[in-house]
């Protein structure tokens, strides 16, 4: 991990720090750039989310999805936590939480929208940053380069109906026009131009574009960085009159996390698969595309609404959780390798 990915964390909570202040003291700046929109997409935003996305999506090749068979009880396991059980979980565990248990401690205006942030953020998996959990648990790089590529594949058909369907489900307003524009404007044009770039850059050389994916890694980062920090400093007044509010968004999404790389980890023992597998399957099981969940909240809610907070709330806590998962995967190999000897 560079040093970026490392400490997302921590660099997370210094925007948080430097957007609420700039939010307090220059407030008719971050409302000008948020009053800049064209379809209900912010263009500051967009700009940036095409930064954010495409370094990663050049990562991916669709041309792997021929060795899909070759672990198909893995990638089987792993499509049915991503697409059958993470964002309804994840469903369930917003309502729990925001409707129940922290009901009376959030705003109650904010309700709907902090579980369709939490809808949001579980619809999609995650895909750039999987390769780095994967290399830190030895995980079968085949395996993983071929399982991203599929659900991109699937993303791009099932993101909208799937939010759609879950958001009915929550009794929240869909406003369909939108969400279908995202898709476009957020996953499928990202995925073309990625692809173009992508057959270019290799056709000079692998050592060619793998400079240059270490050369652009750094904007995608700080694009991000940049779009938290336009976030809460027009969420400011929010944070500051409820700080907590933060700490109460981030259980469902950490028992979510937790739960789902479980249960992925331990079918694939139960299916008899090697850890090498098995681990990246628990990883991507578990993680969330959060670029891709802070881009929609905006373009559905706005910057100031609490999906869009709830989502950020996601890359606050996504790299200290995932690597909780990582560890623990490591230090189970030898109990998960005897466990599928003697199955």
């Amino acid at each position: 991990m560079n040093l970026f990915e490392r400490y997302l964390t921590v660099w997370v909570f210094l925007c948080i720090v430097v957007g609420v202040l700039l939010g307090q003291f220059l407030p008719k700046v971050f409302h000008a750039l948020a009053s800049l929109e064209v379809a209900h997409v912010n263009i500051p935003v967009g700009v940036l989310v095409w930064v954010m996305i495409i370094p990663m999506l050049l990562r991916i090749d669709f041309g792997a999805l021929h060795q899909v068979k070759q672990h198909s009880r893995g990638i089987g396991v792993t499509l049915f936590v991503n697409w059958a059980v993470k964002p309804f979980s994840m469903a369930f565990l917003g309502w729990l939480f925001i409707r129940h248990v922290f009901a009376d401690s959030l705003p109650q205006d904010q309700l709907d929208s902090y579980i369709a942030g939490l809808i949001l953020l579980a619809a999609a998996p995650c895909t750039a940053m999987v390769f780095v959990w994967s290399n830190l648990v030895k995980g079968d790089p085949l395996f993983t380069l071929s399982q991203v590529a599929l659900n991109d594949a699937i993303m791009i058909f099932a993101f909208a109906p799937l939010v759609a369907l879950l958001l009915g489900i929550a009794s929240i307003a869909i406003p369909w026009a939108t969400l279908f524009f995202s898709v476009i404007f957020y996953i499928v044009i990202p995925v073309i131009i990625a692809q173009l770039l992508r057959g270019r850059l290799l056709a000079k050389g692998e050592s060619s574009f793998n400079q240059t994916l270490a050369n652009i890694a750094p904007f995608s980062m700080s694009a991000l960085l940049l779009t938290l920090v336009l976030l809460f400093a027009l969420q400011g007044n929010a944070i500051v009159s409820q700080p907590l509010v933060i700490a109460m968004l981030a259980v469902p999404i950490l028992i979510q996390v937790l739960f789902n790389s479980g249960l992925a980890y331990w079918l694939n023992r139960r299916l008899g698969v090697v850890h090498c597998v098995a681990a990246p399957s628990a990883l991507i099981g578990a993680s969330n595309f959060f670029e891709l969940a802070v881009a929609t909240a905006i373009s559905l809610f706005g910057f100031q609404s609490g999906a869009a907070l709830a989502t950020v709330v996601g890359v606050l806590i996504e790299v200290p959780v995932m690597l909780l998962v990582v560890k623990i995967a490591n230090q189970s190999r030898r109990w998960y390798e005897l466990e599928k000897q003697n199955s």
